[in-house]
């Protein structure tokens, strides 16, 4: 079982960066693969991108890709979205996920969640 939390969220102007954290507690981080949605108000959760624990492949929505990256670190049991040239629909609550699945095509295939960290992207 691991816990997720996020941190790093907050209000940037659009075309600014924004780097957020997922730390992890628990055992086995490496063991999980690791994504990333987002959810607006009225609207359910949204993929974004994961990263395999078993190759390390990346995978991208085509709303974030190219603006987007994920990446994680197995020693520190963290993971990041470092993303950039953010934009206003972009604005929304960030989670990341845990999967013990290599290849998690669903929502429902991540068992662990974060409790999310707020994104504003607004002048």
């Amino acid at each position: 079982q691991v816990q997720l939390v996020e941190s790093g969220g907050g209000l940037v102007q659009p075309g600014g960066s924004l780097r957020l954290s997922c730390a992890a507690s628990g055992r086995d981080f490496r063991l999980y693969t690791i994504a990333w949605f987002r959810r607006v108000p009225g609207e359910g959760r949204v993929f974004l991108t994961y990263k395999s624990y078993r190759d390390g492949r990346e995978t991208y929505a085509d709303s974030v890709r190219g603006r987007f990256t994920i990446s994680r670190n197995n020693v520190e049991n963290v993971a990041y979205l470092q993303m950039s040239n953010l934009k206003p629909e972009d604005t929304a609550v960030y989670y990341c996920a845990g999967s013990g699945r290599a290849r998690p095509s669903d929502s429902s295939h991540y068992s662990y969640w974060g409790q999310g960290t707020q994104v504003t992207v607004s002048s």
